[in-house]
């Protein structure tokens, strides 16, 4: 891991930067719901890769990150609603997690309270 030198240690972004190859491609799904886990560096955007991405590039099918400061309740309910979509069955199956996503941010929409932003801070990568 490496952090970006333009901003105070505690506020630093970690990018994900590879020492060696390292083979994901047996891991079907990822969810990161740490805050911008999907979200690269402004002043190298062709350098950094992130977590999510990263995971992804080393074989990881699906992963699902953030793209800015998410807050706890947005997580939890969220994350509640996504797999009970993904794996209601008990299975895990990576093609499931973009219609899985929807559907989650779809179930708070109704939420008015909740700010936009903070329903639609996930993204998904992958299959």
């Amino acid at each position: 891991m490496t952090n970006s030198s333009s901003r105070p240690s505690h506020a630093r972004p970690t990018a994900f930067t590879p020492r060696h190859h390292t083979d994901l491609s047996q891991h079907e799904f990822a969810f990161l719901s740490a805050c911008e886990t999907a979200v690269g560096d402004h002043n190298t955007p062709d350098e950094v890769i992130r977590l999510a991405a990263g995971l992804q590039f080393a074989g990881t099918k699906s992963v699902i990150g953030t793209l800015w400061k998410v807050n706890d309740t947005t997580v939890q309910r969220l994350v509640e609603a996504f797999y009970r979509n993904f794996c209601g069955d008990g299975k895990i199956n990576s093609k499931r997690a973009a219609p899985a996503l929807h559907r989650a941010v779809q179930s708070l929409a109704c939420d008015k309270d909740m700010p936009l932003d903070q329903r639609i801070v996930f993204m998904r990568i992958g299959i």
